[in-house]
């Protein structure tokens, strides 16, 4: 019923929009790969869609954000730059109920290198990564249709706060990685969130409100917990050494999660946090410095007097 009652009220706000000027913002307005842009608007669209070099990489459905404190009630979509995109010019494109494009918002994406690594695996870890498992890939299957999902409830638009006390890390977002096998095969891939080196047993929480959509062992990522925070955006906690949460708990920022391990395809003890936005690797240190919906900043953008 929830579910519904939010889908006719988009619609309504859809609709009833026809008139209105449609405002916008993104923020932040000229983000680098790898980085998140919420985008807001007063109303008057239904999705966001990223172009880049006239090509469409990505979408966003829009979701209504209740106003606070007197402040007016916004429609709102979060779209993550691909880490593989060239700097340079790129469009937001703002489609209605009907797919036609009802407004564009040009932006520029900013420069950026990442680090490059190899990793050299032994014969367990090599087996992980290139013996053919159906178990394996149905893992994988499941994993994707959950970040693919995308839902109408936010639990969390503010700031997220670390997984961890531990400031070392071990690897960086982004980083264009080499796997050498102990066979004399490599294979190449871009590593999709921060690894922190902490011993074995130290605790993880949450780093923001949200509901524990998966939680058990994984092949790969050995004991994995994930969760879902807003529409179309999940953080992931892989490697550990225990988990203490259930699958469909709510839990709230700072909770504890588990215990860090390595379990899995794991070099040593380490935790490796993720966030995904509508599948997309996103860096977490977006989210540790902004809110992902900054109510604020967006209602003094598009309902200020021009």
């Amino acid at each position: 019923m929830k579910r519904m009652a939010s889908i006719l009220l988009i619609f309504l706000l859809i609709s009833s929009a026809a008139c209105a000027q449609l405002r916008h913002t993104i923020i932040p307005e000229s983000p680098a790969p790898g980085e998140p842009i919420t985008i807001a608007i007063n109303s008057g669209a239904a999705e966001a869609l990223l172009f880049i070099n006239d090509r469409q990489v990505s979408k966003a459905s829009f979701i209504y954000i209740p106003g606070e404190g007197g402040n007016s009630g916004f429609m709102a979509a979060v779209i993550t730059i691909p880490s593989t995109s060239p700097s340079g010019n790129a469009v937001i494109k703002l489609s209605n109920a009907a797919r036609d494009i009802v407004s564009e918002i040009p932006f520029v994406i900013a420069p950026r290198t990442f680090a490059s690594e190899t990793i050299y695996l032994d014969p367990v870890n090599t087996g992980i990564r290139t013996d053919p498992s159906p178990e394996r890939q149905q893992q994988a299957n499941h994993l994707w249709q959950i970040l693919t999902t995308t839902g109408y409830q936010y639990y969390h638009t503010g700031v997220f706060l670390p997984p961890i006390l531990s400031t070392r890390r071990t690897s960086a977002f982004g980083g264009r990685r080499v796997f050498q096998y102990s066979t004399g095969g490599s294979d190449t891939s871009i590593h999709a969130g921060v690894d922190y080196g902490i011993p074995t047993g130290t605790r993880v929480d949450a780093c923001g409100r949200g509901r524990v959509v998966l939680a058990r062992m994984r092949i790969v990522t050995g004991n994995s917990v994930v969760i879902e925070h807003a529409p179309g955006i999940y953080s992931l906690y892989y490697h550990l050494d225990s988990i203490s949460v259930e699958e469909d708990e709510i839990v709230n920022m700072g909770d504890q999660i588990g215990l860090s391990g390595s379990t899995g395809l794991s070099t040593g003890p380490h935790l490796h946090w993720e966030i995904r936005v509508n599948a997309e690797n996103t860096d977490p240190d977006a989210f540790l410095s902004r809110p992902i919906i900054d109510k604020n900043l967006i209602n003094s953008r598009i309902f200020s007097e021009r």
